[in-house]
């Protein structure tokens, strides 16, 4: 990298920097902190508990934000200088210093663009995850149990929680069906690109002809929602079932109806939940799972029909992103076009590359 290439990155950097200054608004955000500060010194703010937590939370979320974009803009501010007294003395070895650091100070900048990125109504919620196994029997449903391991995988890498919702085991390998709760600030936010039907070609461990072959499943992601927002399911739009709990899970399993499985007529949507002894306590968490997907399915509605898409059945031609193990090693999303090659690592939870480029590509595109 010469001076000329260097003074260019620094001029895209500011633009970006600027860019980023006029979404997050860092004044306002001061503003909105101590107006905070001022309802917290009012003795009569602490009897609402409910309402307390909720400002205490959007107090946390601006304050780490206000200390990501402060550390970003100070290193842009800081290279800006240095670079330039560096080349009114001739300092040859500070500017090589600054052309070491160019990496870091690109990597701070797009981790910023991403924190703007996040920025939606449920970004910051928790996400529910289920995940469906499409046509091809063990073959895809182990594929489905490889893709819950890699979320998982992604959830300790960011050290958030994960909550087994609902877990049905396939009959000879992998997964019939699962969802999970993964708790932790912008799970959703992450986790929403990961909607859809993802495809594997890899030669069969259950083919004895080491025949390759194509798998896919569904992955469909929810916010968390909060109380305040309101959906409201009557008793007559849904059908309740109840059944025995089947797997891990204590010594209610198989004993007891307490698994809840719950059918939204009018959408067809159908959520169930064996986490909990209790048949009431299933219930709640399954109910709680409905009006998440029915919410998320509202907003796939909305922005299927701006784009004129229409609902895609799980199977070809049809897939958000192909992992391919075999003849090569690939994985490559159709709506970033971005192309990966450490497969391994990818299954193992490192897709933090691959939803960032996501969505930048999907912002472009707005």
């Amino acid at each position: 990298m010469d001076n000329y290439e260097y003074t260019e990155l620094l001029k895209n950097i500011k633009i970006k920097m600027e860019n980023i200054t006029g979404v997050v608004e860092p004044a306002k955000l001061q503003e909105r902190l101590q107006e905070i500060e001022t309802l917290e010194n009012d003795p009569e703010f602490w009897n609402d508990a409910t309402n307390a937590a909720k400002i205490q939370k959007e107090k946390t979320q601006i304050q780490r934000k206000l200390e990501k974009y402060n550390i970003a803009k100070s290193a842009v501010d800081d290279a800006a200088d240095l670079y330039e007294m560096a080349k009114e003395e001739d300092d040859e070895e500070s500017i090589e210093a600054l052309f070491a650091d160019a990496p870091e100070l690109e990597e701070q900048i797009r981790s910023m663009e991403i924190e703007v990125l996040l920025s939606g109504e449920s970004d910051a919620s928790n996400a529910i995850l289920s995940i469906h196994p499409g046509a091809g029997g063990t073959e895809s449903q182990d594929w489905a149990s490889m893709l819950l391991r890699m979320y998982k995988r992604w959830a300790e890498r960011h050290d958030f929680k994960v909550e087994v919702l609902d877990y049905q085991a396939g009959d000879e390998a992998g997964i019939k069906d699962v969802s999970i709760l993964i708790k932790g600030e912008n799970a959703y936010g992450y986790l929403k690109v990961e909607n859809g039907i993802h495809r594997l070609v890899r030669i069969s461990p259950f083919d004895s002809n080491a025949k390759r072959h194509t798998s896919f499943s569904s992955v469909m992601v929810s916010p968390e929602i909060d109380d305040d927002i309101d959906i409201v399911i009557e008793d007559k739009d849904i059908r309740i079932d109840t059944y025995r709990a089947s797997g891990a899970g204590g010594q209610h399993v198989n004993k007891t109806e307490s698994a809840i499985r719950i059918t939204h007529i009018a959408t067809g949507v159908v959520v169930q939940c064996q986490n909990d002894r209790s048949q009431h306590k299933n219930k709640a968490t399954a109910m709680k799972m409905l009006k998440s997907r029915l919410y998320e399915l509202e907003l796939e509605e909305q922005k299927a029909k701006e784009a004129g898409i229409e609902k895609s059945e799980i199977g070809w031609g049809h897939q958000i992103r192909s992992y391919v193990m075999q003849p090569y090693q690939q994985v490559k999303d159709t709506r970033s076009n971005e192309a990966y090659t450490n497969v391994p690592a990818i299954l193992d939870g490192d897709i933090d590359k691959m939803i960032e480029g996501v969505l930048i590509a999907q912002n472009k595109e707005e």
